[in-house]
């Protein structure tokens, strides 16, 4: 999964790789002081849409590349920051739909799936099977 910022204006999005499994402990931390949120909470809120959470895993992101940044400078409109799926999580919903669903039921999630798979960004750092972005 990534955390993508498109801010108006830009011609090519910033993206992250979103894994909460691969945040540090001084990372997961920090977001749980922020957020006010334990951090397998956090993980669930963010895929939720919790604004609070996404702009703390945004600074997370942004602080990596700039030490200085400050959780009162990351301001973003809500259509310029998303979360999306690589092809290979997609791939592998797509793959959990077709054991557990039926009829009618499947071909429309098969239909949004292949869709969504179209324009999916295509990972290719990811090895193995993809996984939730949620903290166990």
């Amino acid at each position: 999964m990534f955390l993508v910022l498109q801010r108006e204006g830009d011609a090519e999005p910033k993206r992250w790789r979103y894994d909460p499994r691969k945040l540090m402990s001084v990372e997961r931390e920090d977001i749980e002081r922020r957020t006010g949120r334990n951090f397998s909470a956090f993980t669930t809120d963010v895929l939720q849409g919790n604004s609070l959470c996404r702009r703390a895993l945004l600074f997370t992101f942004q602080r990596r590349e700039h030490a200085k940044t400050r959780f009162e400078d990351v301001d973003f409109a809500w259509d310029e920051l998303k979360l999306e799926y690589s092809r290979q999580e997609l791939q592998q919903m797509r793959e959990n739909v077709l054991e557990t669903q039926h009829g009618d039921e499947l071909a429309t999630s098969l239909s949004a799936i292949d869709k969504s798979i179209e324009e999916a960004f295509d990972d290719t750092e990811i090895a193995g099977k993809a996984q939730l972005p949620i903290a166990d």
